[in-house]
């Protein structure tokens, strides 16, 4: 099989285009105490895609506003900072890949499946000791290696699925197979490249590790936001298998059965809601 080779997808990926600025220094702010919202504001403000998507969320029935948002800063004055921060960066990934020229995968399920596993992410992230919105970011771009082999190498990937569909197994399976690397790999190099926080870097690296033992906190939720995410059928993809989380994944997360099913209700809600705002 014509395998695909680590330092060919590598070249590839640093000649995808760099994040927008404005990206980068919300992602960089993730990590800073002190950060300053009027500047960051004023930079989502200044690129007219993102201030559409992020006001249009802002207003949707959502969120239940009782006036129209017209501006960033009244969505941060309503919304809070940190809720338009997620968004801004949802809305800058899913335009950062054309789904033009690919009709042999279907971006919608891709998108369907990520914002619901950053919306279980950060559910399970607020019961336990973990950054909220380093679970959401974390959940929404798990599986962005699949979109750089995907765009970058589309007839392997298309024998990727092929073999998938053939055998019937799950797709890290079938990307082994095929591709001699998968997704997690592929998706790790990206944010490396992309310069996200190293907790970030590691649980899209991670996500699908076979053992949960030494595994960092943030990959463990992000690991059981999948699974649960596919558990819940969001994605609409009719070939969706739930992948198999290792032993003691939940006993290490230690949430209760009342919390899991609290965390289901909660992402089905949050889901309904984005999916439709973003998909717009």
């Amino acid at each position: 099989m014509n395998h695909v080779v680590l330092e060919e997808a590598l070249r590839r990926i640093h000649n995808l285009p760099s994040l927008p600025a404005v990206v980068l220094d919300l992602l960089a702010s993730m990590n800073q105490e002190d950060v300053d919202i009027d500047v960051l504001a004023k930079k989502i403000a200044q690129d007219q895609a993102l201030t559409a998507k992020t006001l249009r969320l802002a207003n949707s029935s959502f969120y239940g506003m009782a006036r129209q948002v017209t501006t960033i800063a009244q969505a941060i004055a309503i919304l809070g900072f940190r809720t338009v921060r997620s968004i801004a960066t949802t809305a800058a990934l899913m335009g950062t890949f054309t789904s033009t020229g690919h009709p042999g995968f279907d971006f919608a399920p891709f998108w369907r499946h990520a914002i619901a596993a950053a919306v279980c992410a950060r559910a399970l992230a607020e019961h336990l000791d973990i950054n909220p919105e380093h679970a959401y970011t974390a959940g929404l771009l798990h599986d962005i290696g699949r979109l750089v082999l995907v765009t970058q190498f589309p007839s392997q990937y298309d024998a990727t699925m092929a073999y998938r569909a053939e055998h019937d197994c799950h797709l890290l399976q079938a990307e082994q197979t095929v591709l001699g690397l998968d997704h997690a790999v592929i998706g790790h190099a990206l944010t490396q490249h992309w310069k996200f926080p190293s907790a970030m870097q590691q649980a899209v690296s991670e996500h699908h590790a076979p053992s949960s033992v030494g595994v960092a906190p943030l990959s463990l939720v992000v690991m059981a936001a999948d699974a649960i995410a596919h558990a819940l059928d969001l994605s609409g993809d009719a070939n969706d298998l739930v992948p198999s989380v290792p032993d003691g994944l939940w006993q290490q997360l230690g949430l209760s059965d009342e919390v899991l099913l609290q965390v289901f209700g909660q992402t089905e809600n949050q889901f309904d809601g984005l999916s439709q705002v973003l998909g717009g």
